[in-house]
């Protein structure tokens, strides 16, 4: 009777540890792997380390000299050796290690191990990336960090730089606009695709930038971001007067290029430039990025003269994703979808843009469009993302890298607020004067009296 009352005692705590450990895990994962996952994980990681490298077929047969010595001075059998482990560094979200290759390896050996590294050692996902020829660095996160998105707080900020989402190694998915000029981002209804436009434009809202929309929606969805806007078009008919004036803005632009190209001879070859960022900072005009939002509704057609009309605005778009980047002036197209069905020069136009942003889509056609001749793998990646998961996407460019990645929520009254606090910043762009939309005069919110005041009687 005293052994099971002592073992009740001893067994209830430790069932209440267990228990807690497990709800933190299953709600507070970066708590659990901070106070728990971590340490486990570390130990793990040391004591298996070669063995694992082994199993994995990450070792090498050692050199004769080597195996001269472990003859010469033990008796122990000569066995493979694994690459060389650098320090291990913990970060909030998993582990990085730096390994040395062995002669004869190369890091597609350590890409094609990482599901079985990760099992070996219990951590969610192991992501390899070359740091130089012969050294790599293994990345391991403990837990999913897209389940609940939380940016990092030192993330990549400049000219043209926005962090907009979190990457599944737990990096910051930066859309950077000088290195990425053009984009396309397709998404079906829900998907988090307005989510991911409403981050892009709350964090160019503070950079010296003219924001222009496009907005075939009547404006419903950037039209709360009107006090930042240099210029905003909410149907195809203003969409037509806008385009025009956006390709003569261009044109000027190259002017200006060409003006400081035909310098007197002598000049340092420095202050030759081709683009608007060789120009000195006084002479240097605006950067421009055009939000279209809805691209299908500029293809589609009711009359003839409907379609005169759209011919003139694709091919207005296409110049402006072709020239654009040497004058400053970036596309970040969004759609539901985006094909050579859509009429003439669809599948030119998507040719011209850069980076590709797939959210969940309802056929895989969709997603085809969007990253299939760019990246065939991630098709079935962008087919796989559930509807309860919105924000998720599947990210990549013409390089055929690609990556999944969450955008963190943001409501729009954030991100309007965002837009209203910087509308200073709005530069003097004469040519899109006539384009800026309406500000609504916020109403003056005035404290209710602290009584009712009675009405006077005889």
């Amino acid at each position: 009777m005293s052994d099971l009352t002592t073992l009740l005692e001893v067994g209830g705590p430790v069932a209440a540890l267990g228990g807690g450990a497990a709800y933190a895990r299953a709600k507070h994962p970066a708590a659990y792997w901070s106070s728990i996952g971590l340490p486990v994980s570390t130990v793990r990681l040391l004591s298996s380390y070669g063995s694992v490298m082994e199993a994995c077929d990450l070792t090498v047969t050692p050199s004769r000299l080597r195996v001269f010595a472990v003859k010469a001075m033990t008796q122990r059998e000569v066995r493979p050796v694994p690459p060389r482990r650098g320090i291990i560094r913990p970060t909030t979200t998993g582990l990085r290690i730096r390994l040395r290759l062995a002669p004869g390896q190369e890091p597609a050996d350590f890409a094609a191990s990482a599901e079985r590294l990760r099992h070996a050692w219990g951590v969610h996902a192991v992501y390899v990336t070359t740091v130089k020829p012969g050294v790599v660095d293994l990345r391991l996160v403990g837990y999913d960090v897209l389940r609940r998105v939380r940016m990092p707080r030192k993330a990549a900020h400049g000219p043209l730089k926005v962090p907009v989402a979190l990457r599944e190694d737990a990096t910051p998915f930066i859309r950077d606009y000088r290195a990425i000029p053009h984009q396309l981002t397709l998404g079906a209804t829900l998907s988090g695709k307005s989510m991911y436009l409403r981050h892009l434009i709350a964090g160019l809202s503070p950079q010296s930038v003219a924001l222009v929309g496009i907005d075939c929606k009547r404006g419903v969805e950037l039209a709360p971001f009107a006090p930042r806007l240099s210029a905003l078009a909410t149907d195809p008919e203003q969409t037509a007067e806008l385009l025009p004036v956006l390709v003569n803005e261009m044109e000027d632009r190259y002017d200006l290029i060409k003006a400081r190209q035909g310098i007197a001879p002598g000049t340092p070859d420095e202050k030759i430039t081709s683009d608007i960022w060789g120009l000195p900072d006084r002479e240097r005009p605006v950067p421009i990025v055009l939000f279209v939002d809805e691209v299908a509704e500029l293809f589609l057609v009711a009359t003839k003269k409907d379609e005169e009309r759209r011919d003139e605005m694709v091919t207005q778009l296409i110049r402006l994703a072709q020239l654009g980047r040497a004058a400053g002036i970036y596309l970040e197209v969004c759609g539901q979808r985006f094909g050579a069905e859509l009429g003439k020069g669809a599948t030119m136009l998507r040719a011209q843009l850069t980076g590709r942003v797939c959210h969940r889509v309802n056929d895989e056609a969709s997603a085809k469009m969007a990253l299939g001749d760019i990246a065939p793998e991630a098709v079935q990646a962008a087919c796989s993302i559930a509807p309860e998961r919105p924000g998720l996407a599947v990210a990549g460019d013409t390089s055929g890298g690609w990556s999944r990645i969450r955008t963190p929520y943001l409501s729009l009254g954030d991100a309007a607020e965002t837009c209203r606090e910087s509308a200073y910043l709005v530069p003097d762009l004469p040519a899109l004067k006539p384009f800026r939309p309406d500000v609504p005069v916020r109403p003056v919110e005035t404290a209710a009296p602290a009584f009712l005041p009675r009405p006077v009687t005889d």
